[in-house]
């Protein structure tokens, strides 16, 4: 079992970039062959990562989780799936090279310096602990997602504040369904991420008696659920629109990154004691 973990862990930045690369192919010419092609590589891509993602799961008997280099694999399928959700919802394809190359890298990453890691915590093991894993990585995918389509949002804007009518402009959809995008990846994102901490609430002080709620990781993810949360509800109740919307989710992704730099290498973290 474990050589063919090995094999699919060095093909997956293969496959990734090798879907980017239809991706970026189709960006760049507007080729009507490549649609259905392009969607093709990234559902089989996504398969076989989610392959690789079990075996390891049941080869080393714990949730992929327990390093950061297992995690930066889960995030990578996180994001590209996430990515391929939103675009059968929404039929928009034009954005996949932006998001693609994200999940390349994280993917190239972790296949460089990932372990196969048999001695775990026992607490690693726990199922329960790998859905609030993941399901918060899933949550900050879509807030990764959201981030990009803002900064396209805000790349659009300016080429046409400036009257430049390139590649940008004919290729990306228009400002309004840029910043739609950007609010439902939020929505997305902000829904996990909210399963996610009630899930932590529930079930972590037993697995931890002497967690405190001023951890960084907590305080951190806290403040990027209010500030999404509160772009959610003006977005609904007040009816921003626009870049308000569109520099609130890139100020709560800055937040997000912050955070995870901060608890993971900056502090001291029960989140990690991987």
């Amino acid at each position: 079992m474990i050589p063919v973990i090995h094999f699919l862990n060095y093909l997956l930045p293969v496959l990734y970039l090798t879907t980017f690369s239809a991706y970026f192919y189709d960006f760049m010419k507007g080729e009507k062959k490549f649609i259905n092609i392009k969607r093709l590589f990234l559902f089989l891509t996504l398969l076989i990562h989610l392959v690789y993602l079990l075996l390891r799961t049941f080869e080393f008997h714990h949730p992929p989780i327990t390093n950061v280099f297992e995690i930066f694999t889960v995030l990578a399928f996180a994001i590209t799936f996430s990515y391929f959700l939103l675009e059968l919802i929404t039929d928009i394809r034009g954005t996949g090279p932006f998001i693609i190359i994200i999940s390349f890298v994280f993917q190239f990453i972790s296949t460089l310096f990932i372990p196969d890691q048999l001695a775990v915590k026992e607490v690693l093991r726990n199922n329960l602990l790998g859905i609030h894993v993941i399901t918060a990585l899933l949550g900050y995918s879509g807030f990764t997602i959201s981030a990009v389509y803002s900064f396209l949002y805000l790349t659009l804007y300016k080429d046409l504040k400036h009257n430049r009518f390139g590649l940008i402009f004919n290729r990306l959809p228009n400002l309004e369904v840029l910043e739609k995008l950007s609010f439902y990846s939020a929505v997305i994102g902000f829904v996990l991420l909210t399963i996610a901490i009630i899930i932590g609430i529930i079930w972590l002080p037993s697995a931890f008696p002497d967690i405190s709620y001023l951890d960084p990781k907590l305080i951190g993810t806290g403040l990027v659920w209010l500030l999404y949360g509160a772009g959610i509800l003006s977005n609904l109740i007040v009816h921003w629109k626009g870049k308000k919307l569109i520099v609130l989710s890139i100020t709560g992704f800055v937040i997000a990154i912050l955070s995870t730099i901060i608890s993971n290498f900056l502090a001291q973290s029960f989140h990690s004691f991987y």
